[in-house]
């Protein structure tokens, strides 16, 4: 049951994601309803058995305060799918500045990018030009539909309508 449920404001714009648990107690308090489930899953007791939700929609419209997806270390290393950006390695993986805080460059998404310790060790204080490597994927600030995309690790082929 570690699937995932993508939730739906009021809306239909997709908010966040959910357990399977999380999303049944949604619907059985009736806060919120089924669009759509998964075909052939079902969650059983003793005597019923509940189709297994995919995607809920709250009932309410919720006022969410969207403050953009939170800059942090693991963040950032999601959006690079935990992959060093020069190289495609895996291991030692660290944060890299693409033009270096000793040279004006700031923390923010468009400037922090997944680096193995060997490429962030070999690139030093320089830019990836003059370091004479090159950015894999140009570093940006994700949307939060990718970003759910990214948190579910397996998508539902329901999702995709809300999802783009």
């Amino acid at each position: 049951m570690d699937q995932k449920v993508l939730v739906l404001n009021g809306d239909y714009s997709a908010i966040t994601l959910c357990s399977v648990q999380k999303a049944f107690v949604l619907l059985y308090l009736e806060k919120a309803e089924l669009i759509a489930n998964k075909e052939g899953a079902f969650l059983r007791t003793v005597s019923m058995a509940y189709p297994k939700p995919s995607i809920i929609r709250l009932q309410r419209y919720v006022r969410v305060p969207y403050k953009g997806i939170a800059l942090s270390r693991h963040n950032v290393m999601k959006r690079d799918n935990f992959e060093c950006q020069y190289c495609g390695s895996t291991k030692n993986l660290t944060l890299d500045h693409v033009l270096p805080r000793s040279r004006g460059g700031d923390s923010s998404w468009g400037n922090l990018l997944t680096a193995c310790a060997r490429c962030n060790h070999a690139k030093g204080h320089r830019t990836p030009e003059e370091a004479g490597l090159t950015v894999r994927q140009k570093p940006k600030k994700p949307t939060l539909a990718g970003f759910l995309k990214l948190s579910a690790g397996t998508i539902d082929h329901t999702w995709h309508a809300y999802l783009n």
